[in-house]
């Protein structure tokens, strides 16, 4: 069966995300997930985007980028960032082999129905990620994710991280928007019953 034709589209926000071949542990090293991160920082330098939000974990990453030209398609720039990793790894490790599962699965979140809802409650479950996987307690813990960017204006993280604007519609001020957002891992944790 053909593999169906990916949607690129220029001024979109991709949620994008793929696994480690059998999704094994492949990234667990932090040394592995400070490579993806270097990887990233090469793409961002090379091709036009945004990023809006990043989380590694070991066996999978999740990316949230708008792409802003169409020279920049969402597939060259992921083709760019899993071709790169996947050379690196191999090299690091002397390996030789696919490293990666499968393509890539993307979510267009203009294409949702509520897609600033979509956005913001996106946001704080990919936070979760490393809480539901326990390798912390709070997701503003996790070294290899940036929930922090939307909660404190001028914190730095190794990558440029741009804030989406539907983020920045919640409120005048970036305080205004950060107790607009709380709302939303409130909620997250009243669906997961947890608390941090």
């Amino acid at each position: 069966m053909p593999r169906s034709h990916r949607i690129c589209l220029a001024n979109v926000t991709y949620l994008v995300y793929s696994r480690c071949i059998e999704w094994r542990n492949m990234m667990a090293a932090d040394y592995f997930k400070d490579m993806f991160i270097e990887i990233i920082q090469r793409t961002q330098e090379k091709y036009d985007f945004e990023l809006n939000f990043y989380q590694i974990m070991d066996n999978h990453f999740h990316l949230i980028i708008k792409t802003v030209n169409n020279d920049a398609t969402i597939s060259r720039i992921m083709q760019y960032i899993k071709s790169r990793f996947a050379e690196s790894f191999n090299r690091a490790t002397n390996r030789i082999g696919p490293f990666w599962n499968e393509r890539f699965k993307d979510i267009i979140v203009e294409k949702q129905e509520n897609p600033i809802y979509f956005l913001l409650w996106l946001l704080w479950y990919l936070a979760c990620n490393p809480v539901r996987k326990k390798c912390v307690k709070n997701p503003r813990d996790y070294r290899y994710g940036c929930i922090n960017c939307y909660l404190h204006k001028d914190i730095y993280y190794p990558l440029k991280v741009t804030i989406h604007e539907y983020f920045l519609k919640l409120g005048k001020t970036f305080k205004d928007c950060v107790k607009e957002f709380l709302y939303f891992e409130e909620a997250y944790a009243r669906r997961r019953a947890v608390v941090w």
